[in-house]
């Protein structure tokens, strides 16, 4: 019983319960990897990127409750996370992280050399978000250049090169995340406010809807920009509008920057996620370019 209830806390700290964030990490990197090999990714590189997305990503959340650990009992929504209420120890925390980084780590060693460099990077930045929100109201820059890290990394295992195009997806997605998490923080302002915690829902304040629709903004038009630079048809296109509506649904949820419904804002990403790589996987699949 108590290993169970053991192997049940530690899921929770890498919240497999919780697989938004990986499925926001995961699609973008798709994005890039169809992108990359014209719309025919190699198996194993496939396989490589979608495991080290679930690892990179559980590991990070394990970073984050560490930095946090003192904190997090004053927020609502995280003071019954693993480490604060004690079902797990900080040196159990560290050595779980120790295994899924050498895990991640073992996985792009199948890969080239650019992208194991790059893979360090990604690594440097991972760790250093959570510290951010103590020192900057933009710590959702931080998270966005994260998980936007995988793309120039799918770039470089399947091309071995970094192409200046992809850029373009890169600063799209970083708005992406810029703005969905800025709604993301709209749930926990009061608290955050309370304890000290910096971000840019509290930076933005009565202005944050508008923040995060000009970083949705952006990002369609960087994604439309790409699209061109890689030749992407009007399924592409067609996916872009329906992102679009989507961007506007969640406008529509947020408009009495309630909690709950900022919450759902946030999960809806998903789905523009999903949306975007039918969008890119259809124009390769039905085009044949």
């Amino acid at each position: 019983m108590a290993s169970t209830s053991k192997a049940d806390a530690l899921l929770k700290l890498i919240r497999f319960d919780k697989p938004i964030g990986t499925l926001l990490l995961l699609w973008p990197t798709l994005w890039a990897l169809w992108l990359a090999a014209s719309g025919v990714p190699d198996a194993r590189l496939l396989a490589i990127f979608v495991a080290g997305t679930f690892l990179t990503r559980s590991a990070g959340c394990i970073v984050n409750d560490l930095a946090d650990r003192h904190l997090d009992g004053g927020v609502s929504r995280t003071r019954d996370r693993p480490l604060v209420i004690g079902t797990v120890s900080p040196a159990e925390a560290r050595t779980l992280f120790a295994a899924l980084m050498l895990l991640a780590f073992i996985l792009v060693l199948f890969t080239n050399a650019l992208t194991i460099g790059l893979s360090v990077i990604a690594l440097l930045l991972a760790s250093a978000y959570p510290f951010m929100k103590r020192y900057t109201h933009l710590p959702q820059i931080v998270l966005g250049a994260a998980f936007s890290w995988g793309i120039p990394m799918a770039f470089a295992a399947q091309q071995n090169v970094l192409p200046a195009s992809l850029w373009l997806i890169y600063a799209a997605n970083l708005l992406w995340t810029v703005g969905y998490d800025t709604a993301y923080a709209m749930v926990d302002r009061d608290d955050d406010l309370t304890i000290g915690i910096k971000s840019t829902a509290i930076l933005f304040g009565r202005f944050d809807r508008l923040a995060i629709g000009v970083s949705q903004f952006g990002c369609l038009i960087l994604l439309g920009l790409a699209g061109k630079a890689f030749g992407l048809g009007s399924y592409y296109y067609l996916s872009l509008g329906m992102a679009a509506t989507l961007f506007i649904y969640q406008q529509i949820l947020i408009r009495k920057r309630e909690p709950q419904v900022c919450f759902l804002a946030f999960k809806n990403n998903h789905w523009v996620g999903l949306i975007i790589f039918a969008g890119v996987a259809l124009n390769y699949a039905l085009t044949g370019t």
